[in-house]
């Protein structure tokens, strides 16, 4: 005796096929090559806004003693001029020690003899809220009858602000190229799935379904795909961002690079952005090709 209560219609599309392994495999890949990206530009924003606050909290002296003063004496009384500068908190001579530590990395050990003339350093930290600009520390120490340099790192800072920039337009091109790979893929998987149940679209078609009821079959089936794709791929890309930020304490695995725990809820919308680039490309793929058909 029939059972109406037991009895569910069958799908339209069969649940599983043999290729859809292969696509979520895919996007899946996609998804955390483009989450790795997204971690890498965030860690690498974070690096240039931490050098870039670090050189324009401070401002370098370069000593030019005159005559029979002494370095030291010189570098003594132009700290003493530039801390009463207002915008410094600070200013300190460094000693020659300190001053050959700095040149050490370019010149080599063995060149850093007893007689070479070192110039003697100034290191100026500047109010944050009001830092002092270069002129004021130049005209603090012309007072002062003190012939110096001052470097305010504006350049250092320029350099820093466009390579971060780069950084960014590079991350967002390279996540864009992976979401058109990732809309190419599905948009293949939709053609070769409409191809595989041609038998079930013509008789969908007979029976008076509109293109946009078949399509939206293979949208819905092709955004499930890809979401659970994009919560692997994500889920995987936050896995080593994770282990990256443990492995590296407080700085991440590398301060060139430093992470945050704050970074992996930018990893969120991956499997939503995946699903939806799937459904839009299935869509679009189903609705040409079921145009074509006629």
């Amino acid at each position: 005796m029939f059972d109406v209560q037991r009895w569910r219609p069958g799908p339209l599309l069969p649940r599983r096929d043999a290729r859809d392994g292969a696509l979520v495999f895919v996007v899946a890949v996609l998804c955390f090559l483009a989450c790795l990206t997204a971690i890498g530009a965030l860690a690498a924003n974070r690096a240039a806004q931490g050098w870039t606050s670090q050189l324009s909290d401070s401002a370098t002296v370069v000593i030019q003693p005159r005559g029979a003063e002494s370095p030291d004496t010189a570098a003594a009384r132009a700290a003493e001029a530039l801390a009463g500068v207002k915008g410094v908190t600070e200013a300190r001579a460094l000693e020659k020690e300190k001053a050959e530590a700095l040149l050490e990395p370019w010149l080599g050990r063995e060149a850093l003899l007893d007689d070479l003339p070192v110039p003697r350093l100034v290191a100026v930290e500047l109010d944050p809220r009001a830092p002092a600009k270069a002129a004021d520390l130049d005209r603090a120490l012309k007072a002062a009858g003190v012939q110096a340099t001052v470097d305010d790192h504006s350049v250092w800072i320029a350099d820093i602000q466009r390579a971060a920039g780069i950084a960014r337009w590079f991350a967002l091109s390279v996540c864009l190229l992976i979401v058109a790979a990732a809309a190419a893929v599905i948009g293949f998987a939709t053609r070769a799935g409409l191809a595989a149940h041609r038998d079930v679209i013509e008789v969908l078609h007979l029976s008076g379904a509109e293109t946009g009821f078949v399509a939206r079959l293979f949208q819905t089936r092709f955004a499930t795909a890809a979401g659970l794709a994009g919560l692997f791929g994500a889920g995987s890309a936050a896995a080593i961002a994770a282990l990256a930020r443990l492995a590296g304490g407080g700085q991440g695995l590398t301060p060139v690079l430093p992470l945050a725990w704050i970074d992996l809820l930018a990893l969120l919308p991956a499997p939503l952005m995946a699903a939806l680039t799937a459904a839009i490309a299935a869509r679009l793929s189903a609705a040409a090709i079921l145009r074509e058909m006629g």
